[in-house]
């Protein structure tokens, strides 16, 4: 009986000559480049002129870090098969000595990873091969200029990088020979490489190779195998890069993913005149408008065009700026080929239904396309492209919709830097990007300098090393925040956030001296009290000096209006917003929030205006009596039924959850004299016995302590006043023949006994509202804030008692965890670079962990009462991984901050639109 060959697995995939062995789908295996050039090769509506080649697939790599940087024993074989294919094509022999074919060697992860991996060119070419290339030619200067790259590029990339060789003084051989290439230049008189004849490129790669020998201790290696298989190494090495793993952290790309690699025929942009490379997009990736846009390099190779060596020329009018709108335009200089371009990148975003990226070489008047992927681009031009396409009938309204990342609404939304202005600035401290958007203004160290300076007009900086409540005023004057100290979740990120302010924090680069109010940067600069500075919040860096804003206004963006438009149709998830007062409701509801999820009693306390309520609510904290509480309680009614008012006034009928006071009383308690002698007039004690009842406020562990509906047990007075000015405050409103919709919200429970007995101060107080205002009936739902595991695991028997669920995400983040908010980043960071957490979970909910919990709370809230009202108010509410975990669990609504509404619009219509396409 004969026996079956197994089949040997296929790791090389050919491309080229109108044929390919792969396609478009097949990212996974050849990476996005490789896909795409097979793509462009083999299919039938595209057979565009590529270079011949074949891509190594991921698999490989992955082979290659799980034993121990080999390869599997059938890649070599299949590798010479693909390069004989290419010989084939090109009437060229590798290594030979007549007519020798070059290959390039390129990554190609699935995602796309620009510059973040390595590329080595002209691999073929040694002291014998070269004298064949200059023969073939008949250009001995395009032969050395060719051969000095690659020296120059596999002693950086292949022997240096992927050796992990450590360069000394920090000092690596690229910059050597930077520098040694600078140097001829300059002894030759000339500014560019193109300039430099063909003898002294000879003497350079013979200098190149000493250097490589001298500082790296290895020889180039002449074999052109040797070169091959050593540039498939480099690029496999170069995904644990230390670029390459940045990149993937900040782009959320799986470590075990790997790249693929590719090697191609290498075609010349740099044989002259007649030659250029290129990198072009479909449309312009800083607008979106719909024009063809990109720059080239005449005599150049791709390396070039990035570098930055040379100012690149625009290839048509549209693509010119004001470094090249004097330079002679592509379709100028070779109007035939720049036309054939053309064609080709409309052909491409047809095919792909979306804006290209695109690299080309023009060799001697003959057009190669070298790559597409899916073009990068920022905001703007995102949301410009995905209701222009769409219009255009080029994709769906889903599609359109999934075009768009939540996050880049972001810039859309905040005021940001000119890019190119803020390009040419050298960044002075860099730290933690907590409130997103660009600010510019003068540094201030403390909160009460900073609401001095603005009543002046003057736009100001708070600096601080950390900061609190008592701060709040001078942040919201301020134009933006920057904090030494803290994380994401600090105090001055959550408030920045939730104002939609610049905010950077923990920015540990500087160190500040606030009795001489100046901060000095680390390396050195001393910036003082009153100095320009300029923060990109979205980045999370400072400048010094001022740098040009570029304002956004929402109702002239049409692009942005249409794609809402869109978002509404798709979303099923409600959106709402955490604000506590009429202007941030306002705000919210430009950005289209559907009610209120957070509105905060507690912080009515704070900012401006809030002098009076404070001082009432410390008289209340700090009363002996029940009488002396009831007396402060009842001064301090009209205040929080005036704030409660005027923001369910702005709503309109909207729902407004309002959270009855959440804080420990000891955190409102003054910590200045002067105000703590005022407190102790106004109750007529002395200065000992109001210090003896604030130590008797203090707590060990505040967080869990005497809080939320503890609060409302221990002093039901305290319920009741807000309840009255809750119910009353809608009830007016009605009668004004306007809306209200309240929500009441009882926080931190633990159980259904707790809710009950808050519930019966409610039903009392809501019949003697109705009483005095003579109304019949004043529509309001009463619920409570699931914060703590056991609500969670209770939650059969609370919905009971609620008519609405709140999922408080940041306090069961931390119960769950145990870890403290404030506290985090002494160890969060370790924990994320060792992978023992994928993601903070203060930022993005957990979901196999508190999502559990949260999924238990649905489930059972909702077997008790089916059409309970479920959402979730934590910061989470702004994050669109986790607006889709809310999505799938069917709740009735996120809530955010405002500035992160629109955010969270997009990620519920996505979350849609992704569960339709499950089905």
């Amino acid at each position: 009986m004969a026996t079956q060959t197994k089949k040997q697995q296929k790791y090389v995939y050919f491309f080229g000559g109108g044929k390919a062995d792969g396609n478009e789908s097949m990212k996974n295996l050849l990476g996005g480049k490789g896909a795409n050039l097979a793509e462009m090769a083999g299919h039938p509506e595209l057979k565009l002129p590529v270079p011949p080649g074949f891509t190594i697939t991921t698999e490989v790599c992955t082979y290659y870090y799980q034993h121990k940087k080999t390869y599997p024993t059938t890649l070599n074989p299949q590798i010479k098969d693909a390069v004989k294919q290419i010989e084939k094509l090109m009437g060229k022999k590798f290594g030979n000595l007549k007519d020798p074919l070059l290959l390039s060697v390129r990554s190609g992860a699935r995602r796309s990873m620009p510059g973040m991996m390595d590329t080595v060119l002209n691999i073929g070419l040694n002291d014998e091969t070269v004298k064949g290339l200059i023969k073939v030619t008949g250009d001995e200067r395009f032969a050395y200029d060719a051969y000095r790259r690659l020296v120059m590029m596999y002693a950086d990339v292949v022997i240096e990088k992927a050796g992990g060789l450590e360069p000394a003084k920090g000092i690596g051989i690229r910059r050597i020979m930077d520098d040694k290439l600078s140097e001829l230049k300059k002894e030759k008189g000339v500014e560019l490489d193109t300039e430099i004849e063909a003898k002294d490129l000879k003497k350079l790669v013979k200098e190149f190779k000493a250097l490589t020998k001298k500082y790296l201790k290895q020889e180039f290696p002449e074999d052109p195998w040797d070169q091959l298989m050593g540039g498939v190494g480099a690029v496999f090495a170069s995904w644990n890069g230390k670029r390459a793993i940045e990149y993937r952290k900040i782009e959320r790309i799986p470590e075990e993913w790997g790249t693929a690699v590719n090697v191609q025929a290498m075609v010349f942009g740099n044989m002259g005149d007649g030659s250029c490379t290129g990198v072009a997009f479909t449309r312009n990736p800083g607008n979106g408008d719909n024009h063809f846009y990109g720059e080239y390099l005449v005599n150049a190779q791709g390396e070039d065009v990035v570098a930055g060596i040379r100012t690149p020329a625009p290839i048509n009018n549209s693509s010119k700026n004001d470094h090249s709108k004097k330079l002679v335009t592509l379709e100028k200089l070779m109007p035939a080929q720049f036309k054939e371009l053309d064609d080709f990148q409309k052909k491409l975003e047809r095919h792909y239904k979306d804006m290209q990226d695109i690299e080309f070489t023009i060799e001697k008047g003959k057009l190669f396309m070298l790559q597409c992927r899916v073009g990068k681009r920022n905001g703007v031009a995102a949301v410009k492209m995905a209701t222009d396409m769409y219009k255009e009938k080029l994709i769906t309204a889903d599609e359109a919709i999934m075009r768009v990342a939540p996050n880049q609404l972001v810039e859309l939304l905040l005021p940001m830097f000119d890019l190119a202005e803020e390009m040419k600035n050298k960044p002075i401290a860099k730290g933690l990007p907590a409130g997103p958007g660009a600010a510019v203004g003068r540094l201030v160290f403390e909160s009460s300098e900073a609401v001095e300076w603005a009543s002046r007009g003057e736009k100001v900086i708070l600096v601080r090393e950390e900061t609190s409540p008592e701060d709040v005023d001078g942040m919201h004057k301020a134009q933006a925040i920057i904090t030494s100290k803290g994380g994401m979740t600090s105090h001055a990120a959550l408030v920045a956030r939730g104002w939609g302010k610049c905010c950077i924090v923990g920015c540990s680069e500087i160190e500040i001296r606030e009795h001489e109010k100046m901060l000095i940067t680390k390396e050195g600069k001393k910036i003082h009290e009153g100095d320009w500075v300029s923060l990109n919040g979205t980045k999370g860096v400072m400048y010094e000096g001022v740098l040009e804003l570029i304002g956004t206004d929402l109702n002239k963006n049409k692009s942005y209006q249409s794609l809402m438009k869109l978002v509404e149709k798709a979303k099923v998830l409600g959106v709402r917003t955490n604000a506590d007062n009429p202007k941030d409701a306002m705000q919210a509801a430009y950005f289209g929030a559907e009610g209120i999820g957070l509105f905060r009693t507690e912080h009515m306390f704070y900012g401006e205006g809030s002098e009076k309520p404070l001082f009432l609510l410390r008289k209340m904290i700090m009363s002996d009596t029940l009488k002396e509480r009831k007396s402060a309680l009842d001064e301090l009614f009209k205040f929080v039924k005036k704030d409660i008012k005027a923001t369910l006034e702005v709503m309109d009928g909207k729902p407004v959850t309002i959270r009855l006071l959440d804080p420990p009383l000891h955190e409102f308690v003054p910590h200045d004299k002067e105000k703590l002698m005022a407190l102790s007039k106004e109750l007529g004690v002395s200065m000992s016995i109001l210090n003896r009842r604030i130590l008797a406020l203090h707590e060990n562990n505040p967080m869990l302590g005497h809080r939320g509906v503890r609060l409302g047990i221990s002093y039901p007075e305290i319920t009741e006043m807000q309840v009255r000015a809750i119910l009353e405050a809608a009830g007016e409103l009605i009668k004004n023949g306007k809306h209200a919709m309240p929500e009441i919200m009882v926080p931190v429970t633990m159980g259904k006994h707790e809710l009950r007995h808050q519930k019966e101060i409610v039903d009392r107080v809501y019949s003697e509202t109705l009483k005095k205002l003579k109304l019949k009936k004043i529509v309001y739902l009463y619920g409570t804030m699931i914060e703590i595991p056991r609500a969670a695991l209770k939650a059969d028997s609370m919905a009971e008692v609620a008519d609405f669920f709140s999922f408080g995400t940041n306090d069961l983040t931390q119960m769950s965890f145990g870890f403290s908010r404030d506290d985090i980043g002494g160890f969060l960071p370790k924990y994320l670079d060792l992978k023992l957490l994928p993601d903070d979970p203060f930022v993005t909910i957990d979901q196999s962990g508190v999502g559990e919990l949260i999924k238990i709370g649905v489930e059972r809230g909702r077997s008790t009462k089916p059409k309970l009202k479920v959402g979730i108010c934590g910061e989470h509410g702004g994050d669109a991984e986790s607006v889709k975990f809310c999505h799938r669990l069917g709740m009735n609504y996120v809530s955010c901050s405002p500035y992160r509404v629109p955010i969270a619009r997009l990620a519920a219509a996505q979350a849609a639109i992704e569960d339709k396409k499950a089905l």
